[in-house]
């Protein structure tokens, strides 16, 4: 049975509407959940140590889990964070994949416990961010300005630099009792032309969400002492 051309005519001003209310579905409903995955309505909304890494930023997420932990039992596996260290705790088989030789560790390294601002934590073969505002076992700031064209983050704003990616991400650890701790992490972007953004935005927002996601619950698993949350293959 061949359709009128009136129906004909409805398929495109209706397929538009659904293409716009899933939009609008994933912005109300999906984005939010992403952004501020385990943090409060007062942890997303509220300032933490490491937001002037950024002061006006076009992205913010705000993620936090709670750790049956102190703060000072959290810290170590922080401050051994990084690609030849002790790993991002995440998926490594998804970031060895993107070629960034991840290897998480499932104890504490002593060799990898010094760290001091002004040092870069190695994201993967020659790129690394900058630690910019450290404060033991309460606040680790990492930050810069990103090339997106090569990936490169240098620790300051370079004059007049375009594209370019002005990013900040800090864990912050806030005691709740001497037992407990929330681990929260902020991640801010500032960024231009403003189409970088469009670019950025869809492909970076759901898989920073996968990937810290997994890093927050695995620092918590460990720092809990039940071992491994299957981070990937364990260190000699």
């Amino acid at each position: 049975m061949s359709r009128s051309p009136g129906s004909a005519r409805l398929r495109g001003p209706l397929a538009a509407l659904a293409a716009a209310a899933a939009a609008a579905g994933y912005v109300l409903a999906v984005r939010p959940r992403l952004l501020n995955w385990g943090a409060s309505s007062q942890e997303a909304a509220g300032p933490l140590p490491g937001d002037e890494l950024v002061r006006t930023p076009r992205m913010q997420s705000t993620r936090a889990v709670t750790i049956n932990s102190p703060a000072a039992g959290i810290w170590p596996w922080l401050l051994q964070l990084g690609a030849g260290r002790g790993g991002m705790y995440s998926y490594d088989l998804l970031e060895n994949a993107a070629g960034l030789g991840m290897h998480s560790a499932d104890r504490i390294l002593p060799d990898y416990q010094q760290l001091g601002v002004g040092d870069v934590i190695p994201l993967g073969p020659d790129v690394g961010i900058p630690v910019r505002r450290l404060e033991t076992a309460a606040v680790l700031a990492l930050g810069g300005t990103m090339d997106p064209r090569t990936g490169k983050i240098t620790p300051s704003r370079g004059a007049a630099a375009s594209p370019r990616l002005e990013l900040g991400w800090t864990f912050v650890l806030q005691p709740v009792d001497e037992h407990t701790t929330r681990l929260l992490t902020r991640t801010r972007y500032d960024y231009s032309p403003l189409p970088v953004g469009l670019i950025l935005r869809p492909v970076l927002e759901p898989v920073q969400f996968l990937m810290e996601r997994r890093m927050l619950l695995g620092i918590k698993s460990l720092a809990e002492g039940r071992g491994r949350y299957q981070c990937g293959p364990r260190r000699p």
